[in-house]
């Protein structure tokens, strides 16, 4: 974590929480997400679950969805927390999701996106 600055630490916190309230009873695998506006304020979400895969929220889609609905309309970074090593790759058997990464390019390209554990090591880093 010594690589990121003040604020970037702040979304790593910010999210790690989150994934401590997410409610993820099916599939076991709760995230955590954190967003900053260009105005400098962020937003946090965990992961809500429904036994419905089409109804569920991701975190990253509840923090950009917090963000927008309180006027928020470009971000200037994002983090998202898994338990479990994930990766952007969607090979990957566990993949951040495309669709939530497409959530917040709506909001503007080159938002950075960290992908971090819950020790708050970043893993990896990609941009909308």
């Amino acid at each position: 974590m010594a690589d990121l600055d003040h604020e970037d630490l702040k979304l790593v916190t910010l999210a790690g929480r989150a994934l401590q309230r997410a409610h993820a009873p099916h599939t076991q695998q709760p995230e955590g997400a954190a967003v900053r506006d260009t105005d400098g304020r962020t937003y946090a979400a965990g992961t809500v679950e429904n036994i419905d895969p089409a109804l569920t929220t991701s975190a990253l889609r509840g923090a950009v969805a917090a963000a927008a609905s309180s006027g928020a309309r470009s971000f200037e970074a994002a983090v998202v927390v898994v338990r479990d090593a994930r990766t952007f790759d969607e090979a990957s058997v566990r993949h951040v999701r495309p669709a939530d990464l497409a959530v917040l390019r709506e909001f503007g390209a080159g938002v950075p996106v960290l992908l971090a554990g819950p020790d708050g090591v970043v893993h990896e880093t990609v941009t909308t």
